[in-house]
């Protein structure tokens, strides 16, 4: 049974970074991981995802900026986010599958976490 706890959300200015962490318990490594987010009025939307099985693949607004990563000593997976915008605020989520992997698939993940916030002024 796998949990995801996210942590490292917070307010920066635009221009900004942050590293969201998700600890992952219960986990291995067949699973397809991934970060979300959804903002206000707005579907939940892929950021980045990775798999064993396939490339690490971000949304057009992530490329170059964020960067998707995992520990596996530590069984927690991060996005770091660097040069962060306005449009960036959102609630993060960390999200994981053992049998789908799309970044345009956030319906079909799941397992998720609580989510953290990110806004970014």
């Amino acid at each position: 049974h796998v949990q995801l706890v996210e942590s490292g959300g917070g307010s920066v200015q635009a221009g900004g970074s942050l590293r969201l962490s998700c600890e992952m318990s219960g986990y291995n490594h067949g699973y397809c991981l991934g970060w979300f987010r959804q903002a206000p009025g707005k579907e939940r939307e892929g950021v980045a995802i990775m798999s064993t099985w396939g490339p690490i693949t971000y949304a057009d607004s992530a490329k170059g900026r964020f960067t998707i990563s995992k520990d596996n000593d530590k069984n927690t997976l991060y996005l770091q986010m660097n040069n962060l915008k306005p449009e960036d605020t959102a609630m993060y989520y960390c999200a994981a599958d053992l049998n789908f992997c799309l970044i345009t698939g956030a319906r079909r993940f799941s397992i998720w976490g609580q989510g953290t916030q990110v806004t970014v002024s």
